[in-house]
């Protein structure tokens, strides 16, 4: 059995790119990446995947105890990265343009990176 290689992987999906849930319990939902974990191929999405946490009142800090809503990572396999001229999940390729190398959809050809 193979092991996994150190360093990262490389991942189509950027912060703060608009996504949208293509399989699970939040399918069809649309969100803004917060965060990006490429070793474990996961996301953290806006408003996606909420799980409740249980949270102990810290006075020091001013929080409140109680139950709260947070969001859970999710599979970069289950998001699919929203084209905004297309308006709907893409596949995403890559172009040179001049010296840079950037992301394009896949249907329509514009360019995903914000220059």
């Amino acid at each position: 059995m193979a092991t996994a290689t150190a360093g990262h992987k490389r991942v189509d999906i950027r912060r703060n790119d608009t996504v949208q849930v293509l399989a699970g319990r939040d399918k069809g939902k649309e969100g803004r990446v917060l965060r990006v974990f490429p070793n474990d191929s996961k996301v953290l999405v806006e408003h996606v995947m909420l799980v409740k946490k249980h949270v102990r009142p810290n006075p020091q800090r001013n929080v409140k105890g109680g139950i709260a809503e947070q969001e859970s990572r999710i599979s970069i396999s289950n998001v699919g990265v929203v084209c905004p001229a297309c308006k709907r999940p893409v596949r995403v390729g890559h172009e040179l343009q001049g010296d840079r190398k950037v992301r394009v959809c896949r249907k329509c050809g514009s360019t995903l990176d914000k220059t």
